[in-house]
C-alpha cells in the first residue's frame, strides 16, 4: 500500500456525481416528457443499435426495458440518497436537470412548474446539509421531440430553446447554486453524437458536417449560457465538460508521434479550445479537410459571443488512458470511454476492458492546466465492476477503493507540480444505470442499490466498504487513504 504524502487544498470540492436519466426514474411523473435517454434501448446492444442505419428514435414504450427508465427511484428517495451523501460528507454533488422535466418537448415557451419544484427540493435538501450543487444543465437528455422534430443540435433554432431553457433554470436557482456545467461530454459527440447532440444516423450523425455544426450551435449556446449565469450572479462559475483520455503514441516512430498529436487535438482539445479560449483553434481547417467539412453556418456576431463569455472552469470524466499505432496493420484494440485504442502493454484493464491509468490522470492535469490556465474540476472517475453482495448486502469493494487511492494520488501530484484543481467528485457515488447499457450490473457507487439488470429488486439502499473509506478521505482532506 502506497505511502505517498498528499495535499489539498483547504476548501476542495469532495464529492460524487450522477446524471438524471440514469437515477431519477418517474420518466413520466408530474408533466416530464420524453428524452433521448428514455428512447434509448437497454442491454449490451445499445450503442450498436443507436449507431445502425435503421434506428430513428420511434419507440413503442410498452416495450421499455427495466431497469433503463425507471433507474433507482431517486426522484422519490432524493432525501434518503441525499443523507446518505452527507454521512459521507460530501461538500459538493455534481447533479444533472433533466430538461425534459422542465420543458416537456423542449420548444415551449412556459416551463413545468413540477419539474422546477422538484430541482428546489433536491438543491434545498443538498444545501440544508451543507453541500454544495454542482450541476450540468444538458447530460444526455435533451427532449425527444427536439431529436425527432428539429434534427438535434445541427439545427440552429436548437440554440434559442437552450437559451430559453438556461434562462429559467439559472434565473430559478442562481442565487443558490454557484457552479454549473452546460453540455456533459461535449466531445463524446465525436464518436457517438446521439448522447449529447441527438442525433443518430437516420437525422444525419453519419456526415461530420452536422457534427461540426452541431458543436458550433452548443458552443454559441454555451456562451449564451455563461452571459445569462453572470448577469444573474456575477460570483456563478459555469464550465465546460468534456471526456479527457490521456493519449499515448505505441512508440517513438514519427508516423505515430503525429497520430497521437492529431488525435489529441480532435478529441480531447477541440471543444475545450472553443469553449475555453473562446475561439476555434488553427488546426480546424486540417480537420475540415480530413473529415469533409465546408465552412460552417454562423451568425455575424457568434464568434464574437464565443469569446467574450468563454467558460470558467473545465470539468472532465477521467477514466483511461488511450494509445496510437498508426503504423500496424493489425493490432489487439481495446474499449473504453467511447474512446478505444491499441492495447498499451504497460496497463492493466477493468471487467470492462477499459485500461487503468492513475498517472495519466496526472498527465492530463497538466495537459490541460499548461493549455489553458483555468481552473480544472474533475467531475467524473471511477471503476466500473460487478459488485457482489453478503446475505446483509454488503460488498467488499476494496478494487474500487484501490482504483480511488491511486487515482486520489495522482491529483495531489499534480496538485504539487501547480495545477490548480477544484475539486473531485467520482462517477456513480450510488449505484445507478449504465449509459451504455441501460443495465445495473455495471457498478460504480459507494452506496450499493439492490436492483438487477431485469428491473427486480427493492431498491433499499447499503453502504459498501468503499462508503467509510471515501468518508475518511473527505474527513481528512486527502491525507488518509488508508
Amino acid at each position: 500500500m502506497s505511502n505517498k504524502t498528499t495535499v489539498f487544498p483547504d476548501g476542495f470540492l469532495w464529492g460524487g456525481a450522477t446524471a438524471a436519466n440514469q437515477l431519477e426514474g418517474a420518466y413520466r411523473s408530474d408533466g416530464k416528457g420524453l428524452s433521448v435517454a428514455d428512447a434509448m434501448p437497454g442491454g449490451k446492444q445499445r450503442f450498436q443499435i443507436l449507431g445502425s442505419d435503421t434506428f430513428n428514435w420511434e419507440i413503442d414504450e410498452d416495450k421499455f426495458i427495466y431497469p433503463n427508465h425507471r433507474g433507482i427511484d431517486h426522484y422519490h428517495r432524493f432525501k434518503e440518497d441525499i443523507a446518505l451523501f452527507a454521512k459521507m460528507g460530501f461538500k459538493c454533488y455534481r447533479f444533472s436537470i433533466a430538461w425534459a422535466r422542465i420543458f416537456p418537448k423542449g420548444d415551449e415557451a412556459t416551463p413545468n412548474e413540477a419539474g422546477l419544484k422538484f430541482y428546489d427540493q433536491v438543491i434545498d435538501e443538498c444545501l440544508k446539509h451543507g453541500i454544495e450543487p454542482v450541476i450540468t444543465i444538458s447530460h444526455y437528455e435533451m427532449p425527444l421531440h427536439l431529436a425527432k422534430e428539429y434534427g438535434g443540435w445541427k439545427n440552429r433554432k436548437m440554440i434559442d430553446f437552450f437559451e430559453n431553457y438556461a434562462t429559467v433554470v439559472l434565473t430559478r436557482y442562481g442565487k443558490k447554486v454557484k457552479y454549473w456545467m452546460t453540455f456533459n461530454e461535449i466531445n463524446s459527440a465525436f464518436h457517438f453524437p446521439a448522447l449529447s447532440q441527438g442525433m443518430v444516423k437516420a437525422t444525419g450523425a453519419g456526415d461530420y458536417q452536422n457534427i461540426f455544426q452541431a458543436w458550433h450551435n452548443q458552443f454559441v449556446a454555451s456562451a449564451k449560457a455563461v452571459k445569462i449565469g453572470h448577469e444573474i450572479n456575477p460570483d456563478m462559475q459555469i464550465g465546460c465538460m468534456i471526456i479527457y483520455a490521456t493519449t499515448y503514441s505505441i512508440d517513438a516512430n514519427p508516423i505515430n508521434q503525429m497520430a497521437t498529436l492529431a488525435q489529441n487535438q480532435e478529441f480531447n482539445f477541440y471543444c475545450t479550445d472553443a469553449q475555453v479560449r473562446g475561439e476555434y483553434p488553427a488546426y480546424q481547417q486540417r480537420m475540415f479537410d480530413k473529415y469533409g467539412v465546408s465552412e460552417l453556418e454562423m451568425d455575424a456576431d457568434d464568434l464574437e459571443l464565443m469569446k467574450k463569455y468563454a467558460v470558467d472552469y473545465i470539468g472532465f470524466s477521467y477514466y483511461m488512458s488511450s494509445a496510437v499505432n498508426e503504423t500496424a496493420v493489425e493490432e489487439d484494440t481495446v474499449v473504453g470511454n467511447l474512446l478505444g485504442g491499441v492495447r498499451n502493454p504497460f496497463l492493466e484493464a477493468s471487467e470492462w476492458g477499459w485500461q487503468i491509468d492513475p498517472e495519466g490522470l496526472r498527465i492530463a492535469l497538466n495537459e490541460l492546466y499548461d493549455r489553458y490556465q483555468k481552473p480544472l474540476f474533475i467531475v467524473e472517475n471511477g471503476l466500473g465492476a460487478i459488485d457482489k453482495v453478503d446475505e446483509n448486502f454488503y460488498v467488499e469493494d476494496d478494487y474500487r477503493i484501490d482504483y480511488l487511492r491511486r487515482h486520489i494520488e495522482a491529483m495531489s501530484d499534480a496538485i504539487k507540480d501547480g495545477v490548480d484543481l477544484m475539486g473531485y467528485t467520482p462517477w456513480g457515488c450510488i449505484d445507478l444505470v449504465s449509459a451504455s447499457t441501460g443495465e445495473m450490473s455495471k457498478r460504480y457507487g459507494f452506496i450499493y442499490v439492490d436492483l438487477d439488470d431485469n428491473g427486480e429488486g427493492t431498491m433499499n439502499r447499503y453502504e459498501k466498504k468503499s462508503f467509510n473509506w471515501y468518508k475518511q478521505v473527505i474527513e481528512t482532506n486527502g491525507q488518509n487513504l488508508k
